[in-house]
C-alpha cells in the first residue's frame, strides 16, 4: 500500500500491484482449495494439513519473513490482505496462519538469535513445520502472572527442566514447535516469566486434551503438558525475566492477525446477505426492497469498512515500528477490538437476514457465527482490549 501518512492525515489506500497481486493469489486459493473443504473440516475438526502445507509453498506462513529465513519478505499489509481472504473461506485456516505468521515466526525474527532464525525460523516460515504460542495456563488467562508452570536451570546450566500444563494452545495437537512462556523466578510474577522455544519432539513433552470447541473447528487446540522437559539454554528466547515483555509485543502483532481474521468472517457473512436479500422474496418481492434488511445491510457494510480502516491503521502502525521500535500497541488494540465484535454483530444480522436458513447447517451462515466469537475472546477479550485502550489514553502503566 503506497502510504506514508501519519495517523491524524488522510490515508492514501491505493494497493501496490504486489499488495494485489498477494490479495488475488490468497483469494483464488481461499476460493478454489479451502472453501470446498471449510464444512467437512468444521464437522469433523481434522487438521486441514494438505492446505496448511500448501499455504506455506505459497508463502502464506510466514509473509513479513525475509526470504533468507524462508519467508516471503512482504509488508504487513499484504499479511492483512492475505488473512482477510483466506478467513472469507474458513476462519480455522485464518487461526492457524495467524499463529504461525504473528504469534510464532514474528516472535523470532524480533527476539532470537540467527542460529534460532536459520534453523527453527526457516523450518516454520516456509511451512515445513508447524509452530504454535503456548501463554495460558488453566488458572492463569490475562493475569499471566499467576502462571504455575516453572523452569529450572540444572546445576550444570546446560539445560531448564520444565514442568506444568499449558491449556488453550492453538495448533497444540500438531505443532513442530511451541513457543512457550513460564516461571523461571515465581516471586518476580510477571516479570519472573521467561520464553522457550519447545521442540515437541523431545522427551517430557506431552499433547493433552484436544478442545471440544463451537466453531474454529478444523485449528486443532490442545493442552500441553511438560514433565521434566530438558530444554537447552541455547533454546531459550530473549534473556530470562523477558518473557512478559516478548509475549505482550508479539500479541502486538497478532492482534493485526485477528483483526484481519475478523473482518474476512464478516465480509463473508455481508456478502452472502446482500445476495439472499436480492433472491428472496416475500411478499411478492425481493426481502432486500424491505426497509429492516436494508437497515441491517447498511450498517453490516458500515462497520465492515470502519474496522477496515482500522486494521490499515494498525498494520501502517506496524510498518513504522519496523524502523522506529514503537509500540503500535493503541493500534492493535483499537483494530481487534472494534473488528471482533463487528465480525460478531455482523453473523448475527446474517443469520437473522437468512431466516431458518441461516441457523440450518445447509449454509456456513451458522458457521461464520460460531467462527466469529472466538475473535472477541483469544488473543485478549474485548474487556482486556478495552483496559489496553483506556489506561493508554489515561497515561497509566
Amino acid at each position: 500500500m503506497a502510504v506514508t501518512a501519519m495517523p491524524s492525515e488522510r490515508l492514501n489506500l491505493t494497493l501496490t500491484p504486489e499488495h494485489e497481486m498477494i490479495q488475488q493469489a490468497a483469494r483464488k486459493f481461499a476460493q478454489d482449495k479451502i472453501a470446498p473443504i471449510a464444512a467437512e473440516h468444521d464437522e469433523s475438526g481434522e487438521f486441514p494439513l494438505d492446505t496448511i502445507r500448501e499455504m506455506g509453498r505459497m508463502g502464506l506462513m510466514g509473509i513479513e519473513i525475509p526470504e533468507e529465513y524462508g519467508g516471503a519478505e512482504m509488508d504487513t499489509i499484504a499479511y492483512v490482505l492475505a488473512m482477510v481472504e483466506i478467513s472469507k473461506a474458513d476462519a480455522s485456516h485464518g487461526t492457524i496462519m495467524s499463529v504461525n505468521n504473528s504469534l510464532f515466526c514474528h516472535a523470532i525474527l524480533k527476539f532470537g538469535t540467527e542460529e534460532q532464525k536459520k534453523t527453527v525460523l526457516m523450518q516454520v516460515a516456509s511451512g515445513y513445520a508447524i509452530g504454535a504460542y503456548s501463554l495460558t495456563e488453566p488458572m492463569s488467562g490475562s493475569d499471566a502472572g499467576t502462571m504455575k508452570s516453572r523452569a529450572v536451570l540444572n546445576e550444570a546450566g546446560t539445560h531448564y527442566v520444565i514442568n506444568g500444563r499449558k491449556s488453550w494452545v492453538t495448533s497444540g495437537p500438531v505443532a513442530d514447535y511451541i513457543l512457550v512462556f513460564t516461571m523461571t523466578e515465581p516471586e518476580k510474577m510477571h516479570k519472573g516469566i521467561t520464553a522457550f522455544l519447545i521442540e515437541t519432539d523431545k522427551p517430557g513433552f506431552e499433547r493433552g486434551k484436544k478442545e471440544p470447541k463451537l466453531g474454529i473447528r478444523a485449528s486443532a487446540t490442545s493442552e500441553v503438558i511438560f514433565d521434566n522437559y530438558q530444554c537447552p539454554v541455547e533454546n531459550r528466547l530473549g534473556e530470562e525475566g523477558e518473557g512478559f515483555k516478548i509475549a505482550m509485543t508479539v500479541l502486538d502483532a497478532g492482534r493485526v492477525g485477528i483483526a484481519s481474521q475478523a473482518l474476512g468472517i464478516a465480509e463473508a457473512a455481508y456478502e452472502a446477505s446482500v445476495q439472499y436479500a436480492r433472491e428472496r422474496e416475500a411478499f411478492g418481492e425481493s426481502i432486500g426492497s424491505f426497509q429492516m434488511i436494508q437497515q441491517k445491510i447498511a450498517d453490516m457494510k458500515t462497520r465492515i469498512e470502519a474496522s477496515r480502516l482500522l486494521i490499515y491503521s494498525a498494520a501502517l502502525a506496524k510498518e513504522r515500528s519496523k524502523n522506529t521500535g514503537e509500540r503500535y500497541t493503541l493500534e492493535a488494540s483499537m483494530a481487534k477490538l472494534f473488528a471482533s465484535e463487528t465480525a460478531m454483530w455482523v453473523t448475527h444480522q446474517a443469520v437473522q437476514i437468512h431466516g431458518g436458513m441461516g441457523y440450518s447447517k445447509e449454509l456456513p451462515i451458522e458457521r461464520y457465527f460460531r467462527d466469529a466469537k472466538i475473535t472477541e475472546i483469544y488473543e485478549g477479550t474485548s474487556e482486556i482490549q478495552r483496559v489496553v485502550i483506556a489506561r493508554n489514553q489515561l497515561g497509566l502503566r
